[in-house]
């Protein structure tokens, strides 16, 4: 492969990274789709399902901000390396109840919670490496592919959730993420990684990042990326916690197809971050950012009304294309706009604004027992959308020149 990819995946240590980033990620999709699925299968509750979901992400909004000030100190590939170790236990220990026919819905809950605490190191701490080993140079083309490459994950894991879960219940889906994850950290282990880390200070974090966020403020591009990323997760994002009910309970298929539907959104977006990867499509960052955003909300919205499930599933591969340029754009706007010194506790603001998603989630569910996952889906993608207008419209008049 020749052009920046090309050489990006002859470095050795930036494709040992990638790629163990790749089968992690994909492995905490499997499990976030199969432990939504045993949910709605135990208890036949839409807000059920949501819960369990919401319980793996909700650590990035407690934690996020903390994970990426202490990523400045501490050893970065040491935290990537127990964020694959500590979630490769507890899925071990829950396949053990699996097998053991003991495994309850609160075992995976709070399975989901340990796991996606380490879950909220992923975009302060890998991510930033990845920018790193890239080099200044490299670092668009270095983003798009990793980005492209968290929207196949996105796409493959629950499709394989779905099928795992299908054919070989919750032993076999947490028997096949615990192996893998062992596996990526070993794999891990031999990365050459050079850091220049300052001296863990816990009394400090507090102002570091309120330091942070007073930057943070007058820059009205991070404003729009803290922004748009908070509607976005809240609000658009949601709909991933209703998809068992949505395809179970609306459009009657099984578990293998509501796989198949959960990866539809990501399908889309695996295509457009690779044209955006190669150099094929070319826009504007901040329009790619906030009008991919909008564009995977209006789709929501077809979505939701669609009364056929192929329907419904084209609809969220066209949405996909909105969320590579969102997902894109949120590291590559990060990354350029911020100092180095900083750039490990912004991207920990971020993920703090991507762990609004659970409450989202849950917010779904609860519209959801009462006027069902399509109207509920339908209502907060639309307030979603109409956010996302209102927040590029004030960052806009910010960033205008005076008269």
């Amino acid at each position: 492969m020749q052009g920046p990819v090309g050489e990006l995946l002859r470095t050795p240590d930036f494709l040992r990274l990638w790629l163990v980033g790749a089968f992690a990620n994909a492995m905490r999709w499997l499990e976030l789709l199969a432990s939504g699925l045993f949910a709605y299968e135990v208890t036949g509750s839409a807000l059920a399902a949501t819960g369990v979901v919401a319980a793996r992400q909700l650590p990035q909004l407690a934690f996020g901000a903390f994970a990426g000030a202490l990523s400045e100190s501490l050893n970065r590939k040491t935290i990537v390396v127990l964020a694959l170790v500590i979630p490769a236990t507890v899925s071990t220990v829950l396949a053990t109840l699996a097998t053991m026919d003991m495994l309850a819905l609160w075992h995976v809950a709070l399975g989901n919670l340990v796991s996606g605490t380490m879950w909220a190191t992923e975009m302060p701490t890998r991510r930033r490496m990845v920018g790193e080993i890239a080099g200044p140079s490299r670092i668009v083309p270095a983003i798009a592919l990793d980005s492209a490459t968290s929207a196949a994950t996105r796409m493959i894991g629950p499709l394989l959730g779905g099928i795992a879960f299908q054919w070989l219940g919750m032993r076999g889906a947490y028997s096949v993420t615990a192996l893998v994850q062992f596996v990526g950290a070993a794999a891990l282990a031999g990365l050459v990684y050079a850091q220049v880390a300052r001296r863990l200070d816990l009394a400090r974090l507090p102002g570091e990042i309120a330091e942070s966020l007073a930057f943070a403020r007058r820059r009205p591009t991070i404003l729009l990326v803290y922004g748009v990323t908070i509607v976005t997760n809240a609000f658009a994002f949601a709909y991933t916690g209703l998809v068992a009910p949505l395809g179970i309970g609306s459009f009657h298929v099984s578990p293998a197809m509501v796989g198949l539907l959960a990866a539809a959104e990501p399908l889309g977006a695996l295509v457009g971050g690779a044209l955006i990867a190669a150099g094929l499509l070319r826009m504007d960052r901040r329009l790619a950012f906030a009008g991919g955003a909008a564009l995977f909300m209006v789709t929501l919205i077809v979505m939701s009304l669609s009364p056929f499930y192929w329907l419904a599933f084209f609809a969220l591969v066209i949405g996909g294309f909105g969320t590579a340029g969102f997902g894109n754009m949120q590291s590559t706007l990060m990354l350029t706009e911020a100092p180095p010194e900083m750039r490990s506790r912004l991207m920990g603001l971020v993920t703090v604004c991507i762990g609004t998603g659970p409450l989202g989630v849950l917010l779904a569910g609860a519209i959801a027992t009462e006027i069902g996952p399509r109207a509920a889906i339908a209502v907060m993608a639309a307030a979603g959308l109409a956010l996302t207008i209102a927040l590029a419209a004030w960052v806009r008049g910010r960033s205008a020149p005076p008269a």
